[in-house]
């Protein structure tokens, strides 16, 4: 693109008046489909009270891309009119049972809000997309309610840092790892998701104690301790 026409396309969008607020809310942060179902529900609502939007979902694999199998979405899109709730619904395939049976597969759902067009000339619109986490757990892993499995993740010192291992059978979302529990969130640490039982390496800071972020199936952070040797570091149990 020559600089005359980018400029010219640069100033027309500065001029262009500009909303990004979303109207299509999802009811969660994230999605666990268990073994035992056959479906799960979303419920999606609309939170523009005046005008109706098109909610259009799918299901991508681990890479992103879009998949239409061992999941399926229904209904793919839906219009929700000013203010309205509804609902989006992830069946089960025969296929699902070609997925591991001893540990968890992640999937991503997506909802995309399609805004209706604009009465108004020289108006951006933007279709935003929410992305969360579709955990499947199989029948035979399904825990206890409120089980607390980061607590069986151990840190082994390296020279840069740490290696995490994961020896469950579940992702494990890190989002935060200091050494004081009133730091709350590293500002330096990347969160990371790590696979059933595999491990990570991070680059950070050695400390006596860990202070250990994670997110939960409900979305919750719960904070864990881990006391540290001289090269490894285990959680105490709550």
């Amino acid at each position: 693109m020559n600089k005359s026409v980018y400029g010219l396309l640069m100033s027309a969008l500065a001029a262009a008046p500009f909303s990004s607020h979303a109207a299509i809310a999802l009811d969660r942060t994230r999605a666990i489909f268990p073994g035992t179902e056959k479906s799960i529900s979303l419920n999606i609502s609309n939170e523009n009270p005046q005008k109706p939007y098109l909610a259009q979902a799918w299901l991508e694999d681990g890479n992103r891309q879009k998949i239409s199998s061992p999941f399926i979405v229904v209904p793919p899109l839906q219009r929700l009119e000013p203010g309205a709730k509804s609902a989006i619904r992830i069946n089960a395939l025969p296929a699902v049972a070609s997925l591991p049976q001893d540990r968890e597969s992640v999937f991503w759902f997506n909802v995309r809000e399609v805004p209706p067009k604009s009465d108004k000339p020289n108006v951006m619109q933007v279709a935003l997309q929410t992305r969360i986490k579709l955990f499947y757990r199989p029948q035979a892993i399904i825990p206890e309610k409120y089980s607390h499995w980061e607590e069986q993740l151990t840190f082994s010192r390296t020279d840069e840092g740490y290696r995490i291992d994961n020896p469950t059978p579940y992702y494990v979302t890190i989002i935060s790892v200091t050494g004081n529990k009133d730091e709350g969130i590293a500002k330096d640490f990347q969160p990371l998701m790590i696979a059933p039982k595999s491990g990570e390496r991070v680059k950070m800071k050695h400390y006596s104690t860990l202070y250990v972020m994670t997110i939960n199936d409900f979305g919750g952070k719960p904070l864990t301790a881990f006391n540290c040797t001289k090269n490894d570091c285990r959680a105490e149990p709550k």
